[in-house]
């Protein structure tokens, strides 16, 4: 079954609005249409700037890193759903381990938000991965599944077919060390295996699962040649257009 390839640029907490805007007319003038999907996910106040700057790709679409749990509320500082819908944003980062180590947020609240996503039509990018302690005791397995049976394991059938996983070993993030590709192989295989045993085969055929850990030209090829491996989420490097640009061109001639 051909799944859908996905490179996605999470900003993070960076750019002012000269340089998100810098930015993105790089990533447009260096990218070209291709099978390939480009989401970009910029800081939050700048969504309505690359949302402008992009309406007419039809290959880049735009992604928010965060959303709250509750469609509307005195939760100052939050962004529900139905904001970002009508910001045109058509996919959200879920459950980045640097919302669950920075902002306390457990597999519970994860859960919530997903489905409030979903519930306004919103793809969820949703992220899993083991920390350094846990792929040293052999327990990364344990842990990832740990993390999809409080989540995404609640979902139903028609809900899963929404989801796109992204695998991020958090010892990988930022840190320059990236998990071997038989090492993000075999993790995208077992989540693969229990998205099977939960929903049947179709759903784990048909979910991308993307690989997020220092991803960078230098290793592309390497990982998304992986038969599990469906393209990338990307930190560092989705901050510099050409090797953003030249990670989504790998992605593509392999496809």
């Amino acid at each position: 079954m051909n799944r859908p390839t996905i490179v996605a640029g999470n900003w993070k907490m960076n750019t002012d609005l000269a340089q998100a805007t810098q930015l993105t007319k790089e990533i447009i003038r260096l990218s070209t249409k291709t099978p390939t999907r480009i989401i970009l996910a910029p800081p939050g106040c700048f969504i309505p700037l690359v949302s402008d700057l992009t309406a007419d790709l039809s290959y880049i679409s735009l992604g928010a890193q965060n959303v709250h749990q509750l469609e509307q509320g005195a939760y100052t500082g939050e962004i529900a759903a139905p904001m970002l819908k009508s910001l045109g944003v058509s996919y959200v980062i879920v459950g980045h381990s640097e919302r669950r180590k920075y902002f306390n947020e457990d597999d519970a609240l994860i859960l919530a938000k997903t489905q409030m996503a979903l519930k306004h039509d919103l793809q969820v990018i949703y992220c899993c991965g083991e920390e350094l302690s846990d792929r040293q005791n052999n327990h990364h397995q344990e842990r990832v599944h740990q993390q999809l049976s409080d989540s995404l394991l609640h979902l139903n059938k028609s809900e899963i077919k929404h989801i796109i996983i992204a695998y991020e070993p958090v010892w990988a993030i930022g840190t320059g060390k990236t998990a071997s590709p038989q090492q993000a192989q075999n993790m995208h295989a077992f989540i693969r295996s229990v998205i099977r045993d939960t929903f049947g085969p179709e759903p784990a055929q048909s979910i991308p699962i993307l690989y997020g850990g220092s991803v960078k030209p230098s290793n592309a090829a390497e990982l998304f040649n992986q038969p599990d491996i469906d393209g990338g989420l990307i930190g560092g490097a989705s901050l510099d257009p050409q090797s953003f640009v030249a990670i989504h061109n790998t992605l593509s001639h392999l496809t």
